[in-house]
């Protein structure tokens, strides 16, 4: 994301917006942009923008620094004071042995020497000594049955020093946009700075048999036309473990019956509901007796779907 982007505008609140104001923002814009359901060419990249905003902004600590900071707040150390951090470059130039301070405007009058001698150890007229490694994010992308139950990956990165291979443990319940965070795998350090941390960006990978909306999954029931006129109950294959859904009499199609909870789980909260969406399929070459009996309904049957709206 380029650093001008600013997290609040990308979601369409305003900064002092609550953080359900902030989740109800951030599910319209995921089903809107989401790649599997939108086919515009920038619809991934939205995403990405949409899921790297929601994630910071969701949590309160790294909000606090983004406020505070702007886009570049994880590149300030985590100690700096709000009220006194000024970015290199920020003040106006210093000519002779004058001391440089902050002009206009935010920081104003502020002694930046002192400030980036106390932040870098006091070394004025030299490098600036210690910097911590920067923060680096990566796209993983799991499976439906790994959103699940989680798991662990071997990955393989090539961050421009080489590739490495990491361990990653996937945890039960991920959902898109959802960040891993591996502590100390980021940009390397400078003078024995220790080195930043690398995030993994989770993205649902796409399935032949199940749609993943947040932490909700939706699947297709096929019935015939008369267990969709009579009720039934089906067995169906969920991500975890089979289930039973029981169809009621009269189901016609595009009907969605709900599984309460067999969704995503949630470990801090309310897992997600499986919907199974009803098709009603008829038999592609229907046999002698069941054409004589599908013709039997036909003139015994008042039913007309066309005068049913």
């Amino acid at each position: 994301m380029p650093p001008a982007t600013d997290f609040y505008q990308v979601l369409g609140v305003p900064r002092d917006a609550s953080q359900e104001q902030i989740q109800q923002a951030y599910h319209k814009l995921a089903r809107q942009y989401h790649p599997d359901l939108n086919k515009a060419p920038d619809a991934e990249e939205r995403f990405k923008d949409i899921s790297e905003a929601y994630s910071v902004l969701s949590d309160p600590s790294a909000r606090a620094r983004y406020d505070a900071f702007g886009p570049d707040f994880r590149q300030v150390p985590e100690d700096a004071d709000p009220g006194t951090w000024r970015q290199p470059g920020a003040a106006g130039t210093a000519s002779g042995g004058a001391r440089r301070t902050a002009g206009s405007g935010f920081g104003a009058g502020i002694d930046l020497d002192e400030i980036f001698g106390d932040l870098f150890g006091g070394r004025r007229g030299q490098a600036w000594g210690p910097i911590p490694g920067a923060d680096q994010e990566a796209e993983l992308e799991v499976s439906v049955e790994e959103a699940y139950r989680g798991g662990h990956r071997t990955i393989s990165l090539d961050r421009g020093g080489g590739a490495r291979t990491l361990e990653v443990t996937i945890p039960p319940g991920v959902t898109s946009g959802q960040r891993i965070r591996l502590a100390g795998q980021g940009g390397s350090g400078s003078d024995g700075a220790p080195p930043g941390d690398l995030y993994l960006i989770v993205r649902i990978a796409p399935h032949p048999r199940y749609r993943v909306h947040g932490r909700d999954v939706f699947l297709d029931l096929p019935l015939t036309p008369w267990e969709a006129a009579l009720g039934t109950s089906v067995a169906v294959d969920t991500p975890d473990a089979e289930a039973k859904v029981k169809v009621p009499g009269g189901t016609s199609s595009g009907r969605r019956l709900r599984l309460r909870g067999r969704g995503v789980p949630n470990p801090g909260g309310t897992p997600g509901d499986l919907y199974a969406e009803v098709k009603i399929m008829v038999p592609p070459k229907p046999s002698r007796k069941e054409r004589r009996l599908f013709e039997e309904l036909a003139a015994t049957s008042a039913f007309d779907p066309r005068r049913q709206r």
